[in-house]
Formats: structure tokens, sequence, C-alpha cells
């Protein structure tokens, strides 16, 4: 009787699937209906853009440059935070760790989601899963920079200098795109070119000025001025083909007779995984209208900036793509993973 009772109180199995079914749909209505909720009330309060490198650097500068605007845009409050170090691992962890609200925001490059997989033999974040795609800002030619002082008006000169003084020759660098086209110019050539990390560029172009190492390879948005006030002289730009920013420059590829050199940095917004689609597709819009007028695409070209937007979904392939290009140019440069 025990049995039969038992049995006959147990659900049957097509019943059973149904509840379960029917919870789960209860389950994620829920959920659906608190992420519209809180993303028809977002944003309620102030807004963070975290970046990975340090004041005065091409983040800090275009993070402060959209978030004025993006601030009259949402009716909140934009803080910039900067929180330099470790090629970026620093930053991108912690956004990586952030609540999926909408409020913390991460203006970054391809040093924290093309290069630091093939750099460092682990992380503390996974450059696709952990992170929420928004939106592609532009992109950024590299140039290579050495001290107005030193008799090097080439790159030939750079690399004759640097074979002649093998204990003297080192480079400066803050970011990955910095960091893998000195060493592959280094590596390519023979010159055996020591690198020292820098949290910031100022503090990168400051050494260079000042003696401490011989050359640089930097932005050209955050190395402009120096080069216009004559403290440092620019040589060749990174990517594969001359940019119209700096049309008098031949590429480093070219100067030192190799054609498979290339670097190209690039600079969008993301934010932890998971985002509400709603906030995404919010803040993606607002971003692209900033971007948009002529007026900001000629102000961000005479920065040194070539304007580049992507909406979500097409920077997300972008992201993935570039993680191939980039594990092929530090091959180039003979970088191991440390």
């Amino acid at each position: 009787m025990k049995t039969d009772f038992q049995f006959n109180q147990a659900k049957p199995r097509g019943v059973r699937w149904i509840c379960a079914a029917a919870s789960r749909l209860i389950a994620c209505a829920v959920a659906c209906i608190a992420i519209g909720a809180s993303a028809q009330t977002w944003p309620s309060k102030p807004i963070k853009i975290e970046i990975a490198f340090g004041p005065g650097s091409a983040s800090d500068i275009f993070a402060r440059l959209i978030g004025e605007p993006l601030s009259k845009a949402l009716g909140q409050p934009i803080i910039v935070e900067s929180k330099p170090g470790a090629n970026g691992l620093i930053a991108a962890e912690y956004v990586a760790k952030a609540p999926a609200d909408g409020y913390t925001l991460f203006l970054t490059t391809n040093t924290t989601h093309s290069a630091n997989p093939y750099l460092f033999k682990k992380l503390p974040y996974d450059p696709i899963k952990d992170f929420t795609p928004i939106a592609r800002v532009g992109y950024f030619p590299f140039v290579l920079l050495v001290d107005a002082k030193l008799p090097i008006h080439s790159v030939q000169e750079l690399i004759a200098y640097g074979k002649s003084n093998p204990q003297a020759i080192s480079y400066a660098y803050t970011s990955s795109a910095g960091q893998v086209a000195a060493a592959a110019l280094s590596n390519a050539t023979k010159m055996g070119a020591v690198g020292v990390a820098y949290k910031s560029a100022p503090e990168a172009m400051t050494s260079v000025a000042g003696g401490q190492v011989v050359f640089t390879v930097l932005d050209l948005a955050t190395s402009q001025a120096m080069v216009k006030s004559g403290r440092l002289r620019a040589l060749a730009v990174s990517p594969s083909v001359r940019t119209a920013l700096a049309p008098d420059l031949p590429t480093v590829g070219e100067a030192a007779n190799l054609p498979d050199f290339g670097v190209t940095a690039w600079q969008g917004f993301f934010g932890p995984a998971n985002m509400p689609p709603a906030v995404v597709a919010r803040l993606a819009t607002e971003i692209q209208k900033i971007l948009a007028p002529k007026e900001m695409q000629d102000r961000f070209i005479s920065m040194g900036v070539e304007p580049a937007t992507a909406g979500p979904e097409e920077f997300g392939r972008f992201v993935k793509k570039e993680l191939s290009v980039w594990e092929r140019q530090i091959g180039i440069a003979g970088m191991t993973p440390q």
C-alpha cells in the first residue's frame, strides 16, 4: 500500500516535464521584466569610463572628449577613471568583474583585447567572454620616435645606430602596440634593443627626450605635441600602409625593407559581459551620434585618430578577427608569453 500511495502521489513524467518547463519560462520572464525595468530607468546615477592608461594618454584624451557630450545625452555625470599598469590587465580585470548594469564602461584598445592573450600565459579575464562590445571609436596610427638631439633622421640610421651601440640601444613602451612594433623592428633587424615599460605615454616620451632610452613607438594622437615642439623626431608610422594623418612619413616596413611589418591600433567601448541589450543599444546609438558630425571627425583627425565607428555586432566580430592579426604580429616580433 505504501508503494502504491507513493506512486500515486508522484507526478507522471510528462507532467513533471511541463512543470519544469513552466518554471523555467516564469524565471526567464521575471528576469526579462527585471532587465526591461532596469533599462527603462537607466541611467539614474553617474557612469564611469575606465581606461587602462594614464593621464595624457590617447585613451584619457578621447574618454573626456566623448564623455562630455555623452553626459549631456544621457543626463548623468560621466566620470573618467584611470587604472594604468600591467599592460592594461588591472583595468580590464576591474571592468570584467564589475556589475553589468551599464554604470561601468571600458574605453580600451587592442592592448587588452588583441595582444595580451599572446603576451601573457594567463590572463585574469577573457577578452571575448567577459565583455560586451558596445562601439568602436577609430584607429590610432603609431609613430616611431627618437630623441631629436640624436643624429638619427631615418629608420635606417636608427638601425645603424642600434647595431653600433648594442649595449645602449633600448626602447620605451606603454602599450602592446608600441611594444610589439618596437620588438618586431628590433627582432627583424637584429638590433637587440631592450624594452623598458612605462605606465604612461608622457613618461615614455620624457625618457626618450631625456636620453634614458633611444626610441619609442607611440600613437600619433599622444606624441604630436612633443614632435611639434622639437623635442622628439618622428621617423615612420607603424601601419602596413601610409596614413593621410602623417603623409610625409614612410611606413616602418618600407623604410626598413620589412614587407610583413604592420601594426595598427584601435580603440572602442566595452562593458562587462551580459549587459542589458537595451542599455547597450542606447550607448552605441549615443556614441555613434557623437562621432558622426564632420566637426567631431575633423577634430579626431587633427588629433591623430582615424574615425571608424562600428556598432555592437560589427565591433564584436572585429574584435574576434583581430586576435589572429595580433597573434601573427607578435610572432614576427619573436615575443613569447610571460
